[in-house]
């Protein structure tokens, strides 16, 4: 439903001040006009004329503002002007968008032609919008289009049983779609994009629930894009130990559960854990976690694994096991899962596929000049900043650790 601004007619309205004739004088030229019909037929004869004469004018302003909509249309979504009209007749024919439903256009920021949404009966809701998803009673509407189902809780929730989601797929392959259990596919059609619909079978399963919390991997790229950009902003330099811009910098840390509005409720499991070498300093950062991680008062289980050498392995008769197996043993696609690791620890998880089994990480580089003094077994910065940016780039929810 399209809301007009209550002031805008008065804000639009032009007024003209009486124009000068001329000089009156004595002389006086009185036209006689026989009845008042004639005078009424001279009336609507002038208004006629200049309805005639402005209507070019009229065209032409209603010629700009068209243009720019395609204009603006052609920025963000040059294709939708034309693709979207043929999708909703399409939808039609099929008996999927029926007259007199209940539907429901959920804009990701996309310019919408308002003649779709006239046309074809649509209210229209933004992803920003919060309050107004919100106020949407559960079970409203009969058909929802969206840009991505990483809008899956909210059309999930407003969505009748019986009813219809529809949305394009992406073109880029890293963004695999995933159905819900619920739903079941009854429309796959490709125009210039892949189109599907789905039909709501009934209400979500805990799967389905969760699924829109999981971890950033799969979620739709402007919704990852989204999470990410809620981060607090990485270090560029190095801080000193203590020092106000690091005590600063730790006050800033945004959490994920905290940027999604994730209740940390819909996990079968909630798992901590913490890889690195031992803390010579007793440092304790499952106590930290304790003290500062968002865990919305739910139980978290706690793991602390310390990483040896293979030298004190081979001496200690411990078995050599990957921090990448360990997590694939021990931790499942649907748990919740929150790391505290070092560099060396997540490189290999990167390369070996494993870290898409973390939620959240935090990432200790150890590099030169920490402590206050030169160490070239250190990595350079510079490096540090490259694996922060590399994991960013691969979706994963990171935060720099300097210490609990």
């Amino acid at each position: 439903m399209m809301k007009f601004n209550p002031g805008f007619d008065s804000m639009n309205q032009i007024g003209f001040k009486h124009l000068p004739i001329g000089m009156i004088s004595d002389n006086h030229l009185i036209i006689r006009i026989p009845n008042s019909r004639v005078l009424r037929v001279i009336a609507r004869s002038i208004l006629l004329a200049l309805a005639i004469l402005t209507f070019p004018w009229i065209g032409s302003f209603i010629g700009s503002s068209s243009n720019f909509v395609s204009e603006s249309e052609t920025q963000t979504g040059s294709s939708d002007s034309a693709l979207l009209p043929m999708l909703f007749r399409d939808l039609t024919n099929e008996g999927l968008l029926k007259s007199g439903d209940k539907a429901l256009f959920f804009s990701s920021g996309e310019n919408i032609n308002p003649q779709i949404l006239i046309v074809n009966e649509m209210d229209l809701i933004s992803s920003t919008d919060v309050d107004r998803q919100n106020s949407i009673p559960d079970n409203t509407f009969d058909f929802v289009f969206v840009s991505g189902f990483s809008t899956a809780q909210f059309t999930d929730r407003t969505l009748k049983t019986g009813g219809i989601v529809a949305l394009r797929l992406s073109d880029n392959p890293s963004n695999t779609f995933q159905k819900p259990s619920n739903y079941r596919i009854v429309y796959l059609r490709r125009f210039e994009s892949t189109f599907v619909a789905l039909k709501k079978t009934g209400p979500a399963d805990l799967s389905m629930n969760s699924q829109p919390k999981r971890r950033l991997f799969s979620f739709e790229s402007e919704a990852k894009k989204a999470a990410l950009n809620g981060l607090e902003g990485v270090l560029l330099e190095p801080p000193r130990s203590a020092s106000a811009e690091l005590k600063k910098h730790l006050k800033r840390t945004k959490y994920l559960p905290d940027i999604l509005g994730d209740s940390l409720d819909g996990y079968p499991r909630r798992v901590f854990i913490d890889v690195g070498s031992t803390d010579k300093n007793g440092g304790s950062t499952a106590g930290w976690f304790e003290r500062n991680y968002p865990t919305r008062n739910r139980n978290f289980e706690k793991y602390k694994i310390e990483m040896v050498s293979e030298e004190n392995s081979n001496k200690e008769g411990v078995p050599q096991v990957g921090i990448s197996d360990w997590l694939r043993k021990n931790v499942k696609e649907e748990e919740y899962v929150v790391m505290k690791a070092e560099a060396e620890v997540v490189e290999e998880m990167v390369n070996n596929k494993a870290i898409n089994l973390v939620d959240e990480l935090f990432l200790e580089c150890k590099h030169q000049g920490q402590s206050g003094r030169k160490n070239k077994s250190r990595r350079a910065y510079w490096e540090c900043l490259a694996l922060y940016g590399r994991l960013t780039d691969e979706g994963v929810a990171v935060h720099q650790w300097w210490g609990s």
